[in-house]
């Protein structure tokens, strides 16, 4: 199986103990995973963080399906087994995003671009199968959190939830990252970008050189781009309010007083 195109330090603790080992077995055979169980789909596409367009990551996403309207997804940075579980996204329908409020769909992304651009695929399955769902996709839209900095090289999931937002133009997604070129995290961050549109230039002797994404994954963009031009998106057009509403989103924390728990209402005693 394909790698994840991101440099990040090995995850701290000691390796899995044979016991641990024979007991995930035994409770395996013993308890039920329904939910897990659900996914039936995989789709790779690439996000960036809502504040700092250059801070692009792959992503894989492992998706089950709630009903018609409604999807949602684990997210890790690569389809191998030991991968790590970055985020998570729900993915909607445009008739169930058009009932949100306002000051929600800021945080909702479109999958139109990334759909006709040919940049969001399924590894591994047959074009005319994957145009098939697409079609559907590419009307939909998207809500992603991702928790754990991988394109910094984080061992650990280091820091706040991120909202992530999708390509939604060509000219977005950065070539060292659909080529896996990608340099180590700090000449990265060092660039200090954080203009929503801004693109991040990197030298090329800082580069790490790997198979690219579409090598990987026996994919090309620019033939699924072709293939795709037919798809149409969402049947109201692209929500003025949608992806970040062309602005910067960045999450942050702020302290605040605990209500005291003596002035509530109790329902037990």
């Amino acid at each position: 199986m394909a790698a994840s195109c991101h440099d990040v330090d090995p995850v701290p603790g000691k390796p899995t103990e044979t016991g641990t080992s024979l007991l995930e077995t035994a409770t395996g055979a013993i308890q039920g995973f329904a939910p897990v169980n659900q996914i039936h789909q995989h789709l790779c596409a690439f996000h960036f963080f809502g504040d700092d367009m250059t801070r692009q990551v792959e992503a894989h996403h492992f998706c089950a399906h709630l009903n018609e309207d409604v999807r949602q997804c684990l997210i890790f940075d690569g389809p191998d087994a030991g991968a790590r579980l970055i985020g998570v996204e729900y993915i909607v329908s445009e008739e169930l995003f058009l009932t949100l409020p306002d000051d929600e769909k800021p945080l909702w992304h479109t999958h139109e671009f990334e759909v006709k651009g040919g940049v969001l695929f399924m590894p591994g399955v047959p074009g005319v199968v994957e145009r098939r769902d697409l079609e559907t996709v590419a009307k939909t839209y998207g809500k992603t959190i991702h928790f754990w900095q991988v394109d910094r090289g984080d061992a650990l999931p280091l820091g706040l939830p991120q909202i992530m937002m999708a390509l939604t133009r060509e000219g977005q997604l950065r070539q060292d990252l659909a080529e896996c070129k990608l340099a180590p995290a700090g000449p990265l961050l060092a660039i200090g970008i954080s203009s929503f549109f801004s693109v991040g230039m990197l030298s090329s002797d800082a580069l790490h050189i790997r198979a690219g994404v579409e090598k990987k994954f026996g994919v090309s963009f620019q033939k699924e781009r072709e293939n795709r031009a037919y798809m149409t998106g969402p049947a109201h057009g692209i929500h003025p309010l949608a992806n970040a509403a062309g602005k910067g989103l960045k999450t942050s924390i702020r302290e605040v007083d605990l209500p005291d728990p003596t002035t509530r209402a109790r329902v037990f005693t």
